[in-house]
């Protein structure tokens, strides 16, 4: 049967084949008031509108419309697609089709999405009611940190034990290791859950960590164990019961101007396997000290031992080891040292890597 309508003023007459909006609503999922609204948005306008009473009518196929409308609320669909999907209904139902499926392949990676962002407030939960912090980082970042600084616990004695603290802050983990002669700072990105943590981990645990197999490493710190996982190795030891001395009061104050001398490491190393040195011993063990200077035009060079117990230029002597390890640790290439006279601490930094660095203490006259 054809529609049919008879025009009278101000009013259109409609055959029985069309459907009032409560009609429209019952038969096809949507209410009154998202009939209304799309009609108001112009993806599903009625057929028929009475000028005076504002009442609507649909035909049979834009109740067929409505139940779409209803069926793509119900998944989520943007209105704007709804109102493509309804124009496409008709002339293009392929297309219609290939967007229910595009829609299906959104939900289902927003599901995934989900899930994951789920399974992460559980763990971090787990980890609030065990007072249980979470480090996830790459095994290739806590390597390189730990070879930075390992080099300056190797000699520790009473009262620190040999070992790397292992400080966490914001989206970081920042290595220290010293033996009060000498300290190494480094630190790496690094996801942190759970609350601020700094176990002081002994030497042998810090080589395990450093020994795990390439790929993600997630560390799990609590008052009393550390346990990391990578691929499926793990590790596990007990920190240290220590106070980890506050590292940095040893560092230039913010805005305290340094003495920066950039130097080759390379270079550098020749110039002190060809300079002379002067023997010191301290509780017993003997060592090699290399004296620091500049040359007038600021340059880096290497003082005499009278320079060093005369009137106190700028320069510093340090142990030559102790030197010599920290320009391993600062890599090949170019470095800056911070040379701010003979009782300042020597200070080797890795240019645009602020937070890398050694410290040696100055040996005095």
């Amino acid at each position: 049967m054809t529609l049919q309508q008879v025009e009278t003023p101000g009013w259109v007459v409609v055959e029985s084949n069309t459907r009032g909006i409560g009609e429209a609503a019952q038969a096809s999922g949507l209410s009154v008031s998202a009939l209304r609204f799309y009609d108001g948005a112009g993806v599903l306008v009625p057929a028929v509108v009475d000028p005076s009473t504002g009442y609507r009518r649909y035909t049979p196929a834009q109740i067929k419309a409505a139940r779409l409308i209803a069926g793509l609320r119900r998944v989520g669909m943007p209105v704007a697609d709804i109102a493509q999907a309804v124009r496409d209904l008709a002339a293009d139902p392929a297309g219609v089709r290939a967007k229910l499926d595009d829609h299906l392949v959104r939900l289902e990676t927003g599901l995934a999405d989900a899930r994951r962002e789920l399974l992460r407030l559980h763990a971090l939960l787990d980890l609030e009611e065990n007072l249980m912090t979470r480090l996830t980082m790459t095994t290739a970042d806590l390597t390189a940190a730990l070879d930075a600084v390992r080099f300056a616990a190797a000699g520790a004695t009473e009262p620190i034990p040999a070992g790397v603290l292992l400080e966490t802050g914001d989206g970081t983990v920042t290595l220290v290791a010293t033996d009060r002669y000498r300290l190494a700072v480094a630190s790496a990105p690094a996801g942190v859950e759970g609350p601020p943590v700094r176990p002081f981990l002994p030497l042998d645990l810090a080589d395990d960590l450093r020994g795990l197999p390439a790929g993600p490493v997630t560390v799990d710190v609590t008052a009393d164990r550390v346990h990391a996982q990578a691929g499926g190795t793990s590790v596990e030891g007990k920190p240290f019961a220590f106070d980890f001395p506050d590292y940095r009061r040893l560092l230039p104050a913010a805005g305290e101007e340094t003495r920066r001398v950039p130097v080759d490491a390379a270079a550098l190393r020749e110039l002190l396997a060809a300079a002379p040195v002067v023997d010191r011993e301290h509780d017993g063990e003997a060592y090699r000290v290399s004296i620091l200077g500049l040359d007038p035009a600021g340059s880096l060079r290497l003082a005499t031992e009278d320079e060093w117990t005369g009137d106190g230029g700028p320069h510093v002597a340090v142990n030559r080891e102790f030197l010599l390890q920290a320009l391993d640790a600062g890599g090949s290439g170019q470095l800056l040292l911070e040379l701010d006279g003979p009782v300042r601490p020597l200070v080797v930094r890795v240019p645009g890597d602020g937070a890398r660095f050694s410290l040696l203490m100055p040996v005095r006259p």
